[in-house]
């Protein structure tokens, strides 16, 4: 019985470590967190609801953990409505296993948000921003990545 309960908390804390919390972001953060980045970084706005958004999260995060000696840091970036925030989010981020760093964007109004992350973005999702301020890469999708576009972005990011 104790070997038991042992093994239980043992699962607990392992998945509590491990956890990947969905975090509130307003975006002003987002945008300075971008134009502030060291390292290169692939953000997916997507929503739990969206097949697109999900279909395509997979093949990114293939491709980045191909490259993860480059130090490229995929982001997510829910524009999952209110009432899903933060419970069901994250229950979808855990159950679809995205490896990321998550957020949930605290903003209603797309005129307002969308020409900060890009100014061609006209508010479509899926939306992947390639950013990487050391080489000055910069590319925008506003549609879904296919699997070989997503590894061919991603390369072209981590190229010096």
């Amino acid at each position: 019985m104790n070997r038991i309960l042992i093994v239980l908390v043992s699962i607990l804390i392992f998945s509590a470590a491990h956890a990947q919390p969905v975090k509130k972001i307003k975006i002003e953060e987002l945008a300075t967190y971008i134009k502030n980045s060291d390292h290169p970084l692939v953000l997916s706005f997507w929503a739990t609801w969206c097949g697109p958004c999900v279909r395509e999260i997979p093949w990114i995060q293939e491709a980045i953990k191909k490259r993860a000696d480059k130090n490229v840091e995929f982001v997510l970036v829910s524009l999952d409505f209110k009432e899903a925030f933060p419970n069901k989010v994250s229950e979808f981020v855990k159950q679809k296993n995205f490896v990321a760093t998550h957020y949930w964007l605290d903003e209603t109004n797309a005129d307002i948000f969308c020409p900060k992350i890009d100014p061609k973005w006209e508010g479509g999702i899926p939306a992947t921003l390639f950013v990487n301020n050391k080489t000055g890469y910069h590319q925008f999708f506003q549609q879904q990545l296919k699997d070989r576009q997503a590894e061919q972005e991603v390369e072209l990011l981590v190229q010096k």
